[in-house]
């Protein structure tokens, strides 16, 4: 029976993991290509025979750019693309469906059952319904509370690597030196530099059974693996304790985006979060849609509270307000924890960056026009980084607002006025985490 070749459709991370877990070894299938979308320049590169299986890929697998598709179906006798990206409408979806199947070649979804790997250690997941939700404070707070109850943590975050693949495929990061010895962008040290400064481990990568395996046996320890989701992708492990966020910010996201309503519907908790800035009818919104789809879920009721460095460099400043970069992108957030600070603590006014965009920036407004009068802190590569630094610097405003969860400063240098902003996340009455967590600890003998 002749193999079946495939493409695998991604932007350098579900895709390598489904390539993993179902195609690799697989001598069923042929991947003739991966191709890349959402995150600019990861395309070009190879996955390297030493990840792909040296005996069934010796030359490693070629990633193209997403856009070549219908050429790549037709040339390479494609008969099965895989859909392995996430954060998107089911519009879009759907519409990558209609370019695979019009080229002739079947379109697949693959599922929990073949891409969840099993640990040895008690999982705690956390993932969301859509980029920007509060995931990373949710995180955060699951960490202190088993921290605080003497456990020890090993954080695993979902994929970036927008690097060097075959360097890249076992990544621990343990004190703020290990960003630099891993050439870590912007998007990467914003989601591993909180759980350093914590004083938890966290490893990321490229192969997530051997991230896994060189996690539970840490060589600080490990009690407990929490999963840190990225994007609003479901769970690379099988979870014993599954929690999403929801954002009434965006109500009704939680049903129109993919993976968001899987991760939805398996969870165990659902954290509505940013309750405090949210509308009554958008918070009920999101009730009701949890209440429809996962009505056995616990519901806890967050807030999101800023604190910021430095008022002064806010009230009464026309402000330039930074925001996290996949936020603004494909997570289509209109508000952030920069804006949030603008708001309560009386800026006079937040000027718009667009006239002061250098370079990739100016890519990054048209690929997403509807970012508005705030600036990504798009960092994917030294170009963008560059450019970053020069439009903070070349707009005209009398201070810089950083939302960022990283102090810009260390990447780029301002030479503006700037502040930072905080934001954790804070249960409003029960269930609280700490309650959930004693329960999670109860269940699995933990001490």
């Amino acid at each position: 029976m002749a193999k079946r070749n495939v493409i695998i459709l991604g932007a350098a991370g579900r895709d390598f993991h489904n390539f993993n877990t179902y195609f690799r070894g697989n001598s069923d299938f042929n991947v003739v290509a991966f191709t890349a979308a959402q995150i600019p320049d990861i395309e070009g590169r190879k996955y390297p025979a030493s990840l792909a299986g040296e005996d069934l890929y010796p030359d490693g697998i070629p990633i193209y750019a997403e856009e070549d598709l219908p050429r790549l179906i037709k040339e390479l006798e494609v008969d099965d693309c895989v859909f392995s990206y996430s954060d998107v409408p089911y519009r879009h979806v759907m519409s990558v469906s209609s370019i695979v199947h019009s080229a002739g070649a079947n379109f697949m979804l693959l599922g929990t059952k073949d891409t969840m790997i099993k640990s040895t250690k008690p999982v705690i997941s956390v993932g969301a319904v859509r980029t920007g939700c509060g995931k990373s404070q949710t995180s955060r707070k699951v960490i202190e509370t088993l921290m605080e109850k003497g456990l020890k943590v090993v954080a695993i975050r979902h994929p970036m690597p927008y690097g060097d693949l075959e360097k890249q495929k076992v990544q621990r990061f343990a004190d703020l030196e290990d960003l630099k010895k891993h050439d870590c962008t912007i998007e990467e040290m914003e989601e591993y530099e909180p759980h350093i400064v914590r004083g938890n481990v966290i490893y990321a990568g490229v192969d997530y059974e051997a991230i896994l395996r060189e996690a539970e046996n840490d060589p600080d320890g490990c009690d407990v693996i929490l999963w840190d989701g990225g994007n609003n992708d479901f769970p690379f492990y099988q979870s014993d304790l599954s929690i999403t966020v929801a954002d009434p910010h965006r109500a009704g996201h939680e049903l129109n985006y993919f993976p968001g309503e899987v991760n939805l519907r398996m969870a165990d908790v659902v954290v509505i979060n940013k309750i405090d800035s949210s509308h009554p009818e958008d918070i009920q919104t999101v009730r009701e849609n949890i209440a429809k789809v996962n009505p056995n879920a616990t519901v806890v009721d967050g807030a999101s509270p800023i604190k910021v460095d430095d008022v002064s460099v806010i009230k009464g400043k026309k402000v330039l307000v930074v925001e996290d970069g996949p936020t603004l992108t494909h997570g289509e957030m209109k508000i952030g924890a920069g804006t949030v600070a603008a708001q309560k603590f009386g800026a006079s006014e937040i000027i718009d960056p667009r006239p002061y965009t250098v370079g990739r920036l100016q890519d990054t407004f048209k690929t997403y026009p509807n970012i508005g009068a705030l600036l990504p802190a798009m960092g994917y590569g030294e170009e963008q980084i560059k450019d970053l630094e020069k439009t903070i610097n070349k707009t005209e405003c009398d201070s810089v607002i950083i939302g960022t969860p990283i102090d810009l400063n260390r990447v780029v240098n301002i030479k503006k006025p700037n502040t930072r902003v905080y934001y954790d996340l804070d249960e409003i009455g029960k269930p609280d985490m700490n309650e959930l967590i004693d329960e999670f600890i109860q269940k699995h003998n933990l001490k």
